[in-house]
């Protein structure tokens, strides 16, 4: 699973104002915006606590993950009391 984090903020635009009419303008920059996006990828465990808080039960986790539901409870420290 990973989580995409992008930047929502554009990116500040400059301007010149030039009062001076004899003199040349000021060159124009432009800004350049990096467009990937960061990723995070997060372990199993992580996983697994991110998806218990978000209401999904442990069935559904290790089904989604593909991981018994022995491990899903390990990850969240449910015991299966017997």
């Amino acid at each position: 699973m990973s989580i995409s984090i992008s930047n929502s903020l554009p990116p500040a635009s400059v301007s010149a104002v030039n009062l001076d009419t004899n003199s040349t303008p000021a060159p124009r920059t432009q800004s350049t915006t990096n467009h990937a996006a960061d990723t995070v990828k997060l372990s199993q465990s992580q996983q697994v606590t991110q998806l218990y808080q978000r209401g999904q039960q442990v069935p559904q986790i290790a089904s989604t993950l593909s991981l018994p539901v022995d491990i899903v409870n390990n990850y969240l420290g449910i015991t299966n009391a017997q």
